[in-house]
């Protein structure tokens, strides 16, 4: 009898039941729940926020044709039907640093509770989803949380407790909840380069007294990044990622890094870019947006941005994906089509070094 074999166990994306980072709101009307949802999204509008709610309409168009209507102003509206599959919504909210649930509705992984006097049975019926409270919402001044709440949080006590108006708080309270969730980054120094026109492998190149590679993982590391080398091929190294997307140059790389950890951001440094200082480095890593999906530098002089001195949050990801689903494999096409954050330089710092007289030239000058 044939048994079942296990699928290849791969590094997930960490999520909630529905998003990356996600909160259920609950314990009041939906009004209620809806208004503070707005409020505090216009306060943080610097980030990229969701909200996910029920339809109270007794009935469901289920539309025969999807419609999609983009605004002259570059907005796209759709109007489509479509089951509640977990799986589907991560995809779709994965864009999203925050995602706000309404937890009358549906169950989220951390929840802020309204102490609202008319919905003690609500929160009653609703106690087994309640497993990580981040603070109350008081509709009255003197409410204290239903005994529910008590027999199950003992630390009940402890657990902050704000004003219905006190959006200042509240806001600032969620802000933090935000950006506790920033990922950190890790840095991953491309070499499994071809080389063609230099005819020799560029990592290994001597400017300041060893192999390239090794600057520029020092470099990285000296911003205490985790540092990796891409590499193509497995040679058992704890300190490189091989290439599990096979043939793909850099856009390979830096997806199977993804593939290694999909929870940290990637900053990727090619080895043919000798003027890349620490400064630069440093003010990269100064100007990251983790709401964009990258933060890439640009010459001031270049049409385009470098995608291999960039740091890949972890929502370019499955966007990488979908760019290769459709038979491209240049991070610099991903990039310049979606929402990335772009620092300008300097065009001496991000020269490419690409021939013997290339790196000649380049020395000479590195050494005065």
């Amino acid at each position: 009898m044939k048994t079942h074999t296990k699928h290849t166990n791969l590094t997930r994306r960490e999520n909630g039941n529905f998003a990356p980072n996600e909160i259920a709101v609950l314990g009041t009307k939906c009004g209620v729940i809806s208004d503070l949802v707005q409020h505090v999204s216009k306060k943080l509008s610097i980030y990229n926020l969701a909200y996910f709610d029920a339809s109270h309409a007794k009935d469901v168009e289920h539309h025969q044709l999807s419609e999609f209507v983009f605004h002259h102003e570059g907005n796209l509206e759709i109007k489509t039907a479509s089951y509640v599959n977990k799986f589907l919504q991560r995809l779709q909210f994965a864009q999203y640093d925050y995602v706000f649930i309404n937890g009358n509705h549906y169950a989220g992984s951390k929840q802020i509770i309204f102490l609202d006097p008319e919905k003690e049975a609500s929160i009653d019926k609703r106690i087994d989803q309640i497993s990580k409270v981040e603070f109350f919402v008081k509709l009255t001044k003197d409410i204290e949380p239903f005994q529910s709440i008590k027999d199950k949080f003992p630390n009940w006590k402890d657990i902050p407790k704000y004003e219905i108006d006190d959006f200042e708080n509240i806001t600032n309270h969620i802000k933090k909840i935000v950006e506790e969730t920033i990922p950190k980054i890790k840095g991953l120094v491309l070499v499994g380069g071809k080389s063609t026109r230099m005819g020799k492998d560029k990592s290994q190149l001597n400017y300041y007294g060893k192999p390239q590679k090794e600057v520029a993982k020092d470099l990285l590391e000296k911003n205490n990044l985790e540092t990796f080398y891409s590499v193509q091929k497995d040679a058992g190294n704890p300190n490189e990622i091989h290439d599990t997307f096979l043939n793909l140059g850099p856009f390979g790389g830096i997806c199977s890094a993804f593939q290694k950890d999909p929870n940290s951001a990637w900053l990727a440094l090619a080895t043919d870019v000798p003027f890349v200082n620490n400064e630069l480095i440093q003010f990269l890593l100064e100007k990251r947006n983790p709401s964009k999906v990258a933060t890439a530098i640009k010459g001031k002089g270049n049409q385009f941005v470098e995608p291999l001195i960039t740091i890949y949050e972890p929502k370019a990801y499955p966007i990488l994906l979908q760019y290769l689903a459709q038979g491209y494999s240049c991070p610099r096409k991903m990039l310049i089509n979606s929402d990335v954050e772009i620092v300008e330089v300097d065009d001496t710092f991000i020269r490419n070094v690409n021939t013997p007289e290339e790196f000649e030239d380049a020395k000479k000058e590195l050494n005065n």
